[in-house]
């Protein structure tokens, strides 16, 4: 399908573009930028007028996965579809992102990828690091990668036994694999709920203090300096956690993060009276940490913004907060929550919507580019790209780059209710606020995939 989308304000922060500018798709890529290129005829024509285009939003955490569904591991159609209507066109799904299953053998990730099509988000799945994710005995990474993973990772299960994170870094720096970590040491994290500090302990909630991170933080970089391994950090949240990866990265480790959109805007005070809607994975922090996760995006030390999509049913959030279901539906909420922090804080407009576009883009491209499997995780059609860098060009809109876009109404401002979102569960910290941005469509692969003009 071609298609030309005209009369735009195309912003595409990889590219340094920000103007009207008409984008032309064609064959699944970026045809050309402002001009038509000879002998260009569209099959339709998208107007723009108002609107803001932008490259199809990357987010690097959200389970999209559909528990107990009776052919094993499946896509939730209710999470593809808040995908679109959030303009996110790429995301990765962390190897439990069905609370009944894990990614740890090959034909479990060839029947997810099988279900790829044409029209729907590109989804990158996280292989499981270990068996069943216990922490015990590393997985067959090797024929994951031939499967369709594009990394390793342990989800919400840490690993305790330190020979095993050691031999899960030797195996991928070996085979030129990434490990996908939320840095959080487990012993101490034993029955945390809340982040430690005068809240949690004014609720009587068991708290996680900061050295959870920062424990974490220093056994995983001492052992990348032995071992060479790529890590990606997930969902940072302490401000000392930050300084250790600002240390890092000037030290030259190979390695990358991201945080959530709950830590960038909120803190521990806004449990309020144990709203289960604020217990969150990691826990909300102080106003300390939240300013440091501010700064660090901001300055780009943190590359990605992601939406930690987790989606949980009305029961796990209607039991007491301590055993209540950690997470909230974000994936509808990441750009309009992006253009917050950039309104509120006054963060140029490119600068914040790279942290949700070529940032989290640039991420992927540098992961997949060192595997050797080939993998063709990625291309919505599930079949082979021909590419052994199936993210390359992820996140923006130059020239022969992936036609995934988003328009966006910038001036709307919308009530954040559950008759607004298309995720299956409606619990989100955020229900009740006012939001800037409107997505009004998504195009992913140059198929018009979601339109809206409410």
């Amino acid at each position: 399908m071609r298609l030309h989308i005209a009369n735009g304000r195309l912003i595409d922060p990889a590219n340094g573009v920000d103007g009207p500018h008409d984008l032309f798709l064609a064959d699944g890529r970026v045809a050309a930028v402002g001009a038509a290129p000879d002998g260009f005829h569209a099959d339709r024509v998208l107007d723009a007028t108002g609107l803001a285009v932008l490259p199809g939003l990357v987010d690097l955490s959200a389970r999209v996965a559909q528990p107990g569904h009776a052919t094993g591991l499946a896509f939730a159609p209710a999470e593809l579809r808040a995908a679109l209507a959030g303009g996110v066109t790429r995301l990765v799904m962390p190897p439990d992102a069905a609370s009944d299953d894990a990614l740890d053998e090959p034909g479990k990730v060839d029947a997810l990828t099988r279900q790829m099509e044409a029209g729907q988000p590109r989804i990158h799945p996280l292989g499981a690091m270990t068996v069943g994710l216990a922490g015990e005995t590393l997985t067959e990474m090797g024929l994951l990668a031939q499967a369709g993973c594009l990394a390793y990772a342990q989800g919400e299960h840490g690993i305790a036994d330190t020979r095993v994170l050691w031999g899960a870094m030797r195996y991928a720096s070996g085979l030129g694999y990434t490990l996908w970590l939320r840095p959080q040491d487990p012993w101490l994290a034993q029955g945390a709920v809340a982040a430690s500090g005068a809240y949690a302990e004014r609720l009587g909630l068991e708290g996680l203090p900061p050295q959870a991170e920062t424990v974490a933080l220093n056994t995983i970089f001492e052992l990348q300096r032995a071992t060479g391994a790529r890590v990606h950090l997930t969902r940072l949240s302490t401000a000392p956690g930050l300084a250790l990866l600002r240390a890092a990265r000037r030290e030259g480790l190979a390695v990358t993060a991201d945080v959530s959109a709950h830590n960038l805007h909120l803190t521990d005070v806004d449990i309020g009276f144990f709203d289960t809607h604020f217990h969150l994975q990691p826990p909300l922090r102080g106003q300390r940490d939240r300013d440091a996760i501010q700064a660090a995006l901001a300055e780009g030390l943190v590359q990605a913004l992601c939406s930690d999509h987790t989606p949980v049913d009305k029961h796990g959030k209607a039991a007491p907060f301590p055993v209540s279901t950690p997470g909230a539906t974000a994936l509808e909420l990441l750009l309009s929550l992006t253009l917050k922090w950039a309104r509120d804080h006054r963060v140029p407009l490119a600068d914040a919507l790279a942290r949700v576009t070529s940032g989290p883009g640039a991420v992927l491209s540098g992961i997949s580019s060192g595997n050797s499997s080939g993998s063709s995780s990625g291309n919505s059609s599930g079949t082979s790209s021909g590419t052994s860098n199936p993210a390359a060009q992820a996140g923006q809109l130059g020239v022969g780059a992936p036609a995934d876009a988003c328009l966006v109404d910038l001036d709307a401002e919308w009530l954040v209710t559950p008759t607004a979102l298309q995720s299956r569960s409606p619990h989100t910290p955020f229900a009740g606020m006012m939001l800037p941005g409107r997505v009004r469509a998504t195009v992913v692969g140059g198929q018009l995939a979601w339109e809206t003009s409410v």
